[in-house]
């Protein structure tokens, strides 16, 4: 049977859009016909979370979310999502406190990459994704793959375009050629692909404007959650993994 989906959205609505439209098309694409994903969205007021990232009140964050999760399970999820890389620094804390498990975004990705055998990856997003330890620390303690980063300048620029642009439903040109420079000096660091570790950054950059590999970690996650939720899908991605 399908698994139900839960899904913590909000961080920005914008990717969570996304989220919900993949997920339903890859349910679609293997049952056919009226098939829709089985899915319970607790989308949060973006503000809000926001607020209590600028006044650095962590703890407080934390205890919000947990309790979001537990409602989620409380509503008869199977599995629990978060839509956006950020959050996924309270991914562990929030799976104490939840008897159901957290797909983990950084897992899925982390997988791809290791498929497309590459060691070194450019790392966008927010500036806590960017340089803070929970996402660069788990890519190589897990998985071997090392993160570059953008310069300080750069990051301010991405910080800027996610949150005053992208979460607000901008998508603007000269944006979209500031980030195809910062990815054009990640490669001249070395890196063999690049992270597009915001979910709200795909909705900007595609893989046709760059020419090295791009690992959307929206669409990434979304299908891995269908994917999830439908078991026969999992067996035959376990059976490719061994042969």
């Amino acid at each position: 049977m399908m698994k139900t989906i839960g899904i913590i959205g909000g961080m920005s609505w914008e990717s969570s859009s996304e989220y919900y439209k993949i997920i339903n098309e890859t349910v679609r694409r293997n049952l056919g016909g009226i098939h829709s994903a089985k899915v319970i969205m607790y989308s949060v007021d973006q503000y809000e979370n926001q607020n209590l990232q600028r006044q650095g009140k962590w703890d407080e964050l934390a205890s919000f979310l947990i309790d979001i999760a537990q409602k989620i399970e409380a509503a008869g999820a199977d599995f629990i999502i978060i839509s956006t890389n950020t959050i996924h620094k309270f991914a562990d804390k929030i799976q104490e406190n939840i008897g159901i498990p957290i797909l983990h975004i950084m897992d899925c990705t982390a997988q791809k990459i290791k498929e497309r055998k590459i060691k070194k990856i450019g790392l966008l997003g927010t500036r806590s994704t960017m340089e803070e330890d929970f996402y660069k620390g788990r890519l190589k303690e897990r998985y071997g793959i090392t993160a570059v980063i953008p310069s300080e300048k750069d990051r301010e620029i991405i910080q800027y375009i996610i949150f005053e642009e992208l979460c607000c439903g901008k998508l603007k040109d000269s944006s979209r050629e500031q980030v195809k420079r910062i990815i054009g000096n990640l490669v001249l660091n070395d890196a063999e692909g690049i992270i597009l570790g915001c979910t709200e950054i795909p909705l900007l950059i595609k893989q046709k404007d760059v020419d090295i590999p791009v690992f959307d970690t929206t669409t990434i996650h979304a299908i891995a959650a269908a994917e999830y939720a439908l078991p026969f899908l999992q067996d035959i991605s376990q059976h490719r993994k061994t042969v």
